[in-house]
């Protein structure tokens, strides 16, 4: 893969932006590869989760123009929706996470700006480093953020603050961050942090922890009717599984389960 590298130690997937010299400038080869590792993970049963950060310095500063300018009629390619997922290809490198059924952490570090932020908010969850910084770059630009961000950005703050970050541009700290939702987590060591929570999800059934991230993927926006027959489907679908009778013996006999690989 082009500059994201790809590697998978104790049934956790490590997936890295890979131009550190280039403080992970976003290039369009990326961006394809970055779907590509998440349909890679999502087919792989054995993982258990997903870290995601950039090598070296920073997490991502945003599309390098440079680079992606060089490509127009690329670029205009890659704007066209497609009609299963409804998401372009500039949307499908951050919102391929949500498809993925394990945890996804993005472990962020320096800089996190424009589509790099866009990224990180496709993740499950975001650990940061206490001096990290963010900012949705796209207004220094003249546009508009259109690589997901209004899906996830609507999960996690308040409408004028996204309008606010949207329309000013303005860099942001990790604590600001936290303070709007934006950040799940800050750590002097967001790597340990991200193990240790890794660590507790592998003592749980992966069937379940699949179907807990399908559930509000697929409810969060959905009132109670549209809700609860999802809520019911993926229940009985684990109650028939082989992880959920482990976790119930287990349970019962008050001994550590061993589960199988994930089975839905």
């Amino acid at each position: 893969m082009s500059n994201i590298s790809y590697e998978v130690r104790d049934n956790v997937a490590h997936v890295r932006l890979d131009r550190p010299e280039k403080h992970n400038g976003l290039t369009l080869d990326m961006l394809d590869d970055l779907t590509a590792a998440a349909d890679r993970v999502a087919k792989d049963r054995s993982v258990r989760a997903v870290v995601l950060a950039g090598e070296g310095e920073s997490f991502s500063s945003g599309l390098d123009f440079a680079s992606a300018g060089k490509e127009q009629k690329r670029i205009m390619r890659n704007l066209i929706p497609k009609r299963a997922s409804a998401s372009n290809n500039f949307q499908a490198a951050g919102w391929a996470w949500r498809s993925v059924p394990v945890p996804v952490i993005a472990v962020v570090t320096g800089h996190c700006f424009g589509g790099g932020l866009q990224i990180a908010l496709g993740a499950d969850f975001r650990y940061s480093t206490p001096d990290a910084d963010y900012s949705i770059m796209e207004a220094k630009w003249g546009l508009i953020p259109d690589m997901s961000l209004s899906a996830s950005i609507a999960q996690l703050t308040s409408i004028d603050v996204a309008k606010r970050l949207t329309m000013t541009g303005e860099k942001f700290s990790a604590q600001q961050a936290l303070d709007w939702g934006l950040v799940s987590e800050i750590h002097d060591d967001p790597f340990a942090a991200a193990d240790a929570f890794i660590d507790v999800i592998k003592d749980r059934s992966p069937d379940a922890v699949a179907s807990s991230k399908s559930l509000f993927e697929n409810t969060w926006y959905n009132g109670s009717r549209l809700s609860f027959p999802v809520e019911q489907a993926l229940q009985v679908r684990l109650l028939r599984g082989k992880n959920a009778a482990i976790a119930r013996k287990a349970g019962i006999a008050k001994e550590k389960p061993e589960f199988v690989e994930r089975q839905v």
